[in-house]
């Protein structure tokens, strides 16, 4: 039997509609749970006194799983060895906490979970649970509140440690390096202020620790630092507001053992400052013994060069800084040495702040400028002043800059001569542009409330420097020819007039040089100057 079109559309139609109701019964899977984890039980209960087991569960009223634990459990007052706690990994509708330290007679313990427990479906965190028991017969209730700085950055660290050392009769400052401390508190990732809760009555310490290691004791090579000046002492601190402002400490000095990398170059590490840093070798050397030391950039390292290389097993080096002296014992070796490789540090385009730059992997001792061409995209000669960075072994090349000019270096072999009387074979060419200054753009700031001297200024999103400019008799900078970009405003106390920022020293009870950014300011844009009013406070 065939079907007319209109019995096949009717058909059709039937069939929608059938599908339709049976779509309207279909279920959806309910409305997505948004509510956190609700506790029904904890045995023994939260703040119960004289606690004497090692097990403790807290009950909900559904699945829960623990994310992040190392970062967001804080127990208060630490603990020398780890409680267990599960679920390590997986749900259940407990979590457990097995002790297994020996815990301090009349002592307030606060276990801070942070926001690590969540329900197993969607997430959502209990928020900052804090289970709390007492070994003696009360609950210390004191607590500790403030918040934290960066002494250099906008923004202060995540995961700050703020702790509170007991002043009795066995404390001393470097109980820092060595010891826990009595309570412990953390900021966690989303907050910069901090409360120490549950804390006896007693005079204290204070000191925030960005803790690298997470093991509450103070390394000063890796950890930034913050303190208040003096003690606390409750309860009649107890409504105080604590500021702690971390830094990072200039590293104690410290020597360490050298090693031979070159046929005639030995690389002596070290921490700490290098400048009153002196290397004595203890051999009979040849009459012509000569050394050079060279500081490699980006690392704790001086580099020794010596001439003569003359023919010996092992030697011993002394290393001091002018108050530790250090004796090493150092084995030749036989490396096959470097030849001459002269690098050009500026490339394409010569900012206005900067001096074409050249440097060499052995030290260089003179230099040959009657071999040096230098022209514009004139092919006119071009004027410069060469200075020599012995410490860098670098060569800067001084110009009176032209904006929107092409300058072309051409440096003949024997240029360069090194340390051993070596010179550059090839010949060395090279080019760089500087931009039209209606590319950049200007800043003039004025100081207002200025104590001078001033250190100013301008920085990127990580707090690294760009521009600086040192204000000393006048509260007005200029910041020219700056790149086209976002920076940030900041000025340096600069008390001891060094024109240098200096750190705080925890021993030593000294705080950083006080830091003080300007409310944000507009992007740089090109060929514009802006006029910014930075007020300072006292």
């Amino acid at each position: 039997m065939r079907l007319s079109l209109l019995q096949i559309l009717s058909l059709i139609l039937i069939a929608i509609g059938l599908a339709s109701c049976a779509n309207r019964g279909t279920p959806t899977g309910g409305e997505k749970d948004i509510e956190a984890p609700i506790i029904t039980e904890s045995v023994p209960e939260n703040y119960s006194t004289n606690f004497k087991g090692k097990n403790i569960r807290i009950y909900f009223n559904e699945y829960v799983k623990i994310n992040d634990l190392r970062k967001q459990l804080i127990i208060s007052p630490p603990m020398d060895t780890d409680p267990i706690v599960t679920p390590a990994s997986g749900a259940s509708k407990y979590i457990s906490i097995t002790i297994q330290d020996t815990l301090k007679d009349n002592t307030t313990y606060a276990f801070n979970f942070g926001e690590s427990i969540v329900d197993n479906n969607e997430a959502n965190p209990y928020p900052y649970y804090r289970y709390v028991f007492s070994t003696g017969d009360v609950i210390d209730s004191l607590s500790v509140k403030g918040y934290i700085e960066d002494a250099l950055l906008k923004e202060p660290d995540t995961f700050v440690s703020v702790m509170l050392y007991e002043a009795d009769s066995t404390y001393s400052d470097s109980i820092v390096f060595k010891q826990k401390p009595r309570y412990i508190t953390n900021t966690l990732d989303s907050v910069t202020t901090f409360s120490i809760d549950n804390v006896k009555e007693g005079t204290y310490k204070i000191i925030a620790l960005k803790d690298i290691n997470s093991n509450y004791t103070f390394n000063q090579k890796n950890d930034k630092i913050g303190f208040n000046e003096g003690f606390i002492t409750l309860p009649k601190d107890t409504s105080v507001t604590h500021k702690l402002t971390l830094f990072n400490e200039q590293v104690n000095f410290k020597a360490i053992k050298p090693t031979q990398d070159g046929e005639t170059r030995i690389i002596f590490p070290y921490e700490g400052s290098y400048e009153n840093m002196r290397i004595k070798i203890l051999a009979d050397t040849p009459d012509d013994f000569k050394t050079r030391i060279l500081k490699d950039v980006n690392t704790d390292t001086l580099y020794y060069w010596y001439k003569p290389k003359f023919e010996i097993d092992t030697t011993f080096f002394v290393v001091t800084n002018g108050q530790q002296i250090d004796t090493f014992k150092h084995r030749f070796r036989t490396i096959k040495g470097d030849s001459l490789k002269m690098t050009a540090l500026t490339k394409g385009t010569l900012s206005y702040d900067d001096e074409f730059t050249m440097e060499a992997n052995i030290p260089l001792s003179k230099i040959d400028t009657t071999k040096i061409k230098l022209i514009d995209k004139d092919s006119l000669t071009v004027t410069y002043k060469v200075e020599y960075d012995s410490l860098y072994n670098r060569y800067k090349f001084a110009i009176d800059k032209q904006e929107g000019q092409k300058y072309k270096f051409r440096m003949l072999p024997g240029t360069f001569t090194d340390f051993y009387d070596h010179t550059n074979k090839d010949t060395l060419s090279y080019v760089v542009n500087t931009k039209m200054k209606s590319e950049y753009g200007n800043i003039r700031v004025n100081l207002r409330n200025a104590k001078l001297p001033l250190i100013v200024q301008l920085v990127n999103d990580k707090g690294v420097v760009m521009y600086e400019r040192y204000a000393k008799d006048t509260p007005v900078v200029d910041f020219t020819n700056l790149e086209a970009r976002q920076y940030s405003l900041r000025a340096i106390y600069d008390a001891n007039e060094n024109k240098i920022y200096d750190t705080g020293n925890f021993l030593l009870g000294i705080q950083p040089e006080r830091v003080a950014y300007s409310q944000p300011i507009d992007p740089v844009r090109s060929s514009f100057d802006f006029v910014i009013d930075f007020t300072l406070t006292d």
